[in-house]
Formats: structure tokens, C-alpha cells, sequence
């Protein structure tokens, strides 16, 4: 695999496969733009009405080649590409990139080509098909027609760039070379009819030249391969960064539970990118801010940041937004505000706030370097934002060399935010070792991601996944109704509310005074799972009152529903504790536990966390207590489990063994688990436990 990759990233010999003698045209520019960046090894073009193409021998079919090349790019449309593919396969070439397209993107007979294309290649690797190509910056090699090639040269640097959109790719060169931002590759996968995403980030892993990845993903068609390689990438200190797009898709609607609406596909995304250390860029810009940051190698290690400005402003504008963000930007201390003193002889400037106002340091390097310098040596900071305002305009060299002489000075994050529209002195200090931005919401997005990626740790094999036990369960097929959901829940440890099931008024009034204290009357129904929504719950009852408050509900949800209920449950009610929700929910990515806000706000709020479950050897793994305490510290939810405002601090421990257990009935149930959710979970004051009220479960 990798030596293909390898040799797609750096052929030694390149067909160009239905290639144009005409420049201008998409089938003319892969030779014109290996010559003009100065590719090295030998290029055949595949032409059989031209003799010549750019000055080289033209070839008329593939048989004709007079070497096996390393790698082919195929220009021809999608009713032809297979045919060449075949025969470059048949003759032992590594791999093929694939232009045309025409395929699954148009619908059934386009799939069936694709297949038809996977057939052709046999064991030779494809990139595409409705591919733009790649291009490595590292090696100067362009295998591509965009036309954002048609600049002279690029910024070369350390982030590789694999895109399912080609052109995303053009843009994302663009861009970068507009700001000074260095890329060592860019690869489109499109339509992955072999190669994919995952295997570039397993390769770009290993590639000294990459040190951060960026993704524009559509798609994860592999999670597992997905979630090896990402994690790969993070073991060898390998940042990856993805801007994934179709946030708004409605996502799979379950049928009956609340976590299907609470958990779309892309809260799943969320899911699985936390859990590999993928930062997710939130905006199409983040995708190159991010990693400009990250590839200067610097690690931020706390939240408190400098803020040393020219222009008041800005500065207020920068500190506003990353305050916003949960980011702290203290005055200096006594130490560092008596340096920042002695640098200045005039009463102008402001320096026992953060930001640190300097004016005019902008025309006087020597004051800048020392304020940087004072800075970057406090203990009181973590990073430094350089304001740069519009009196470096005149002599934007000045203070592009002031900052970079202080780079040696300290390993924290320095970053500038250019606060004046001067696109050509963000490209500057970019291209010296500072990223630059034009949005203070771009500096707070980096530092942000820098942060994320100092935080993260790899977990280690064996705490990522609990042994799944096995426990002898027998359970009906199809919709549970709620005293057979908390049964199939209690055989996995999971304790609930006691209660009582009654088919009419003598026997609910026997169970609430056998259960003792207030009750709660629900509807008992397989059919009708949102009890509360046709009038089939009611809450505080005792045995004087529970007859006629039955007779009623069955009036209700038979006006409601048209079915007149049969059975009840008489449950014991449960004081003083924090509801939650914890449900299970699958979908392409895979199958995660959901932990939130429960009640009957849990839509309403949506303060969720997920965890897709681990798979080992084909085999779903529950969660371990470690994964599951830390699920409950995501949530916003979480003071009022922690003890909020003098309240008793809830039975965390209780709750962790619950969501434990709960994953570890998904993952031995497996796909004969459709559903399953509580809601409300109440979580009891500390040493008390933990009680589920209502239940889910839904059985293939």
C-alpha cells in the first residue's frame, strides 16, 4: 500500500494518457505543468493524433510505451478510462489517477462504471475517478489540471491537504499562497473507488515532510480505517484537522426514541472526531488557520494569553473574542509590567492591562522587540497576539523582522492579527514563522486548535475499549413496552424505579399502597412509547386518588389515540435526583452511547456527549468507567451533578457503572439491538445510586 502511495506521490515516470498538444485545454495542461515546475523524471504522453506534445515523443496507445511508467494520469471520458486502465494494469504500472467523471456522482449506470473501472485496475492502485489530481509541493510534482497551477511557484511548507472535493483542492493552493501559507501535498480523492482518505492520512503519518494534516471531507466510508490511521497520525505527534461539510443534514430520525433526533449523523462526526483527535474546523477558513498555527510546531500550554497592541481597538477586538472562548488574558504581572516600564521613556503607553498597549511600536522595532521579549518570558502567559496596526503599513519589513527575532526566544505561540485590510504583510509575517490573520475570530479558532491538540492523548489500546461480557439474556423481537425494557436492563445491572403492573383501579390502588409515598401512574403500551403526549402519565399520586386519576387517563389516550388502554405501571417516584438521558444510536459511522440533559427538555436542550463504541476483531466493545466518568464531565449538565450551588453532589460513580453497563448490553446485543434509551435516568445523591424511570428498547 504505502509504496504505491509513494510512488502516485513521487513517480520517476509519468503517462499522461489521452493528453492535449493545445496548453489551454484540461487534457493540455498535466504536461504543460509538469514542465513548468520543473518535474525531473521522464513524461509519455498518449496521443494517437499528435507526434509531439510540449517537445516529447507522443505516443499513440498505451501499448506503445516504450517503459512501464510509475504512475498514469488518465484524461480520457468515463465510457473509455477503464480500457487504458486495464492495459496500464496488464503492463505493471503502480498506479493510475482517474479525471473523468461520470460516475456514482450521476446515479446507477455510473456506479456500474466505477465498478467497471475497479475491475479494470485489478491490483494497480487508482486515485479518482472525477479527481483534479495531486500535486507535491515538496518534490515539485503537479499531476493535476487545475488551474490554480498556473502560478509560478508555491509556498512550501509542512501541512498536506487531502480533500473528497477537487475543487476544494485549487481553492485551498490558492489561498495558501495568497496568505504565505507553506503545503508539502495536496491530494483529491473524490470519488475513493479504491484509494481514500484514511490511506493518505496513514501515509502522510509517515511523511517527514508533512507535520500537519488537513481534510475536506464529505464523507468517512471507513470509520475503523479511519479512526486507525487519524490515531496513527496522533501517536507520532501529528496533528489532523477536517472541515466536514453537510453539518446541516437532518441525520437518521429514529423511530420511537428521543436519541435519534438528539444524535444525526453529524453529532456523530463530533463523536468520532473527538475520540481520534481530529480537530473540527468549524468554518472553511479554519481548515488552512488551523494548521497554520500548528505547523510552527509551537505547543500551547494553558488558556492565558498576551495581547500586544498599537491600536487600542483591535486589541479589544482580539481580547473580546478569545474571552468569548473561554481564554483569559490577565495584566502583566509586577515583574514583567516593570520591564515593559523601563523599555518606555514617554508616558504613552499602556502597559498594566492586557492588551498591553504600546503606542507607535509599529515605527519603533527596538520597543517592540523588548515588549515581545518581556512577554514571551512571563510566567503570567501561555502565547502572545501581535497587534499589527496601520502604522507598520509604511515600513512593513520593520516590524516583520522585529517579531521574527524573538522567535528564538521562546517555544510559546506567537500569532499576529493584521488589523488593517494589508493581505501583503500577512503573507510576510506567515511566510517568517508567525501565522497572520485578517479576523480576530481566526486568531481564537488557531490558538483554539492549538490548545486541543496540546490536550489530547492517544488512549492506549487497553483503555479504549472494556471486554464485553456475556451475559444469557432472552428478550422478545420488536417494540418493548416499559416494564419489559427495564427487565432486559436489569438483567445487564442497570438498576430501576420500583413499580408495579395493574390492569385496573383496585389493583393500582393495592400497588401505591404497597410501594408507599407518592406515585406515578403511566400508560404500559408498546405502541405508544411518548406516554406524556397523549396524556398517559400522571405524577404525584397516592392510594386515595389513584382509582379515578386511571379511569381518567384511559379516557384521555383513548381520545388521544383511538386505542383504549389495558395495562398501567404504578411506580414508586424518585426525589432529589438530576434526570438524565442515556441512549444508544447507529448509523454508517458506527454505533455510539449518548449521555445528556434528560426530562422532557431533552430535545428542547440537546446538551449531549457521544461515544461510539470501539471495535476489536469485527467485535463491538462497551465503554471502560474512565470513558464514561468523562462523558458526564462534557456535559454543560455536569455542575448540577458536581454539587452545584449546594446542592448534594450526585452519585457520579453509580451513573459511570450505569453508562458502563448500558454499553456493555449494546455491544453484546449487537444489530438485534435497534433502540434502547432512558429517559429520565435519575442520578441520586452520593452513595445512593443511580435510578432508571422510564425505558426503550426496541428488538430486531
Amino acid at each position: 500500500m504505502s509504496n504505491a502511495i509513494s510512488c502516485l506521490l513521487s513517480p520517476r515516470s509519468i503517462a499522461v494518457i489521452g493528453a492535449s498538444a493545445d496548453p489551454k485545454k484540461t487534457a493540455g495542461r498535466p504536461v504543460a505543468y509538469l514542465q513548468k515546475h520543473g518535474f525531473s523524471g521522464r513524461i509519455m504522453p498518449v496521443n494517437p493524433r499528435a507526434e509531439t506534445i510540449g517537445g516529447l515523443t507522443c505516443y499513440p496507445d498505451v501499448s506503445a510505451l516504450p517503459e512501464v511508467p510509475d504512475v498514469a494520469i488518465v484524461l480520457l471520458g468515463a465510457q473509455r478510462a477503464h480500457e487504458a486502465v486495464k492495459q496500464l494494469s496488464d503492463m505493471g504500472c503502480k498506479a493510475a489517477i482517474v479525471l473523468a467523471s461520470g460516475y456514482t456522482e450521476t446515479g446507477e449506470e455510473g456506479a456500474q462504471r466505477q465498478q467497471q473501472l475497479k475491475e479494470a485496475a485489478g491490483s494497480m492502485r487508482i486515485l479518482g475517478p472525477n479527481t483534479i489530481g495531486l500535486v507535491n509541493l515538496t518534490d515539485g510534482i503537479v499531476l493535476s489540471p487545475s488551474g490554480a497551477l498556473e502560478m509560478d511557484s508555491f509556498p512550501v511548507g509542512s501541512i498536506g491537504v487531502v480533500s473528497q472535493s477537487g475543487g476544494i483542492l485549487g481553492s485551498l493552493l490558492s489561498r495558501a499562497a495568497a496568505r504565505g501559507i507553506g503545503l508539502s501535498k495536496l491530494i483529491s480523492t473524490s470519488n475513493e473507488v479504491d484509494l481514500e482518505l484514511a490511506d493518505f492520512i496513514d501515509h502522510l503519518a509517515d511523511d517527514p515532510a508533512t507535520d500537519v494534516i488537513a481534510l475536506y471531507v464529505e464523507t468517512v466510508r471507513h470509520p475503523e480505517k479511519f479512526r486507525a490511521a487519524c490515531l496513527k497520525a496522533a501517536r507520532l505527534g501529528k496533528t489532523v484537522v477536517a472541515f466536514k461539510v453537510g453539518r446541516s443534514e437532518a441525520g437518521a430520525q429514529a423511530a420511537v426514541s428521543h436519541t435519534g433526533a438528539m444524535a444525526g449523523a453529524d453529532t456523530m462526526y463530533d463523536a468520532l472526531f473527538r475520540q481520534v483527535g481530529v480537530i473540527r474546523a468549524q468554518t472553511f477558513s479554519d481548515l488552512l488557520d488551523i494548521p497554520a498555527a500548528l505547523a510552527t510546531r509551537r505547543r500551547l500550554r494553558g488558556k492565558r494569553i498576551a495581547v500586544l497592541t498599537s491600536t487600542g481597538g483591535a486589541g479589544t477586538l482580539v481580547s473580546d473574542d478569545l474571552g468569548a472562548a473561554g481564554f483569559e488574558t490577565p495584566a502583566p504581572d509586577e515583574a514583567t509590567a516593570a520591564t515593559l516600564r523601563a523599555l518606555h521613556s514617554g508616558g504613552e503607553a499602556v502597559l498594566d492591562r492586557n492588551p498591553i498597549d504600546v503606542t507607535l511600536a509599529g515605527l519603533r522595532p527596538d520597543l517592540l522587540r523588548g515588549a515581545i521579549n518581556a512577554l514571551l518570558a512571563s510566567p503570567s502567559y501561555d502565547a502572545l497576539v501581535v497587534i499589527v496596526g496601520s502604522s507598520s503599513l509604511a515600513m512593513p519589513e520593520l516590524l516583520v523582522g522585529a517579531v521574527q527575532e524573538c522567535l528564538p526566544n521562546s517555544d510559546k505561540p506567537i500569532m499576529a492579527y493584521v488589523s488593517p485590510h494589508a493581505p501583503h504583510i500577512g503573507a510576510l509575517l506567515t511566510r517568517s514563522g508567525v501565522p497572520a490573520y485578517a479576523a480576530a475570530e481566526s486568531c481564537t479558532a488557531a490558538l483554539a486548535g492549538m490548545l486541543h491538540a496540546h490536550e489530547f492523548t492517544v488512549p492506549d489500546d487497553d483503555d479504549s475499549a472494556a471486554e464485553t461480557g456475556s451475559v444469557a439474556v432472552e428478550v422478545p423481537a420488536g417494540t418493548l413496552d416499559e416494564a419489559q425494557a427495564k427487565a432486559l436492563f436489569a438483567q445487564f445491572g442497570l438498576s430501576c424505579t420500583p413499580e408495579q403492573v395493574v390492569a385496573d383501579g383496585d389493583q393500582a390502588v393495592a400497588a401505591a399502597q404497597e410501594l408507599g409515598g407518592p406515585v406515578a401512574l403511566k400508560l404500559l403500551s408498546a405502541e405508544i412509547l411518548h406516554k406524556s403526549d397523549v396524556g398517559g402519565v400522571a405524577l404525584g399520586l397516592g392510594p386515595e386518588s389513584i382509582r379515578d386519576r386511571l379511569e381518567q387517563m384511559k379516557a384521555d389516550v383513548s381520545a388521544h389515540t383511538g386505542v383504549q388502554p389495558e395495562r398501567f405501571l404504578v411506580q414508586k417516584m424518585v426525589k432529589n435526583g438530576v434526570e438524565l438521558i442515556l441512549g444508544m444510536h447507529r448509523d454508517v459511522l458506527g454505533t455510539a452511547i449518548m449521555l445528556g440533559m434528560g426530562g422532557v427538555t431533552a430535545e428542547l436542550f440537546k446538551d449531549t456527549t457521544m461515544r461510539l463504541l470501539p471495535s476489536v476483531d469485527g467485535r463491538l466493545r462497551g465503554l471502560t468507567h474512565a470513558q464514561a466518568l468523562a462523558m458526564a464531565r462534557e456535559l454543560q449538565t455536569w455542575p448540577l451533578l458536581d454539587g452545584y450551588r449546594g446542592r448534594p453532589p450526585a452519585d457520579v460513580e453509580a451513573l459511570a457503572d450505569a453508562v458502563v453497563a448500558f454499553s456493555q448490553m449494546v455491544a453484546q446485543l449487537g444489530d438485534r439491538l435497534l433502540e434502547a434509551e432512558i429517559n429520565p435516568l435519575f442520578v441520586l445523591p452520593a452513595g445512593q445510586g443511580v435510578m432508571a424511570a422510564d425505558a426503550i428498547a426496541v428488538l430486531a
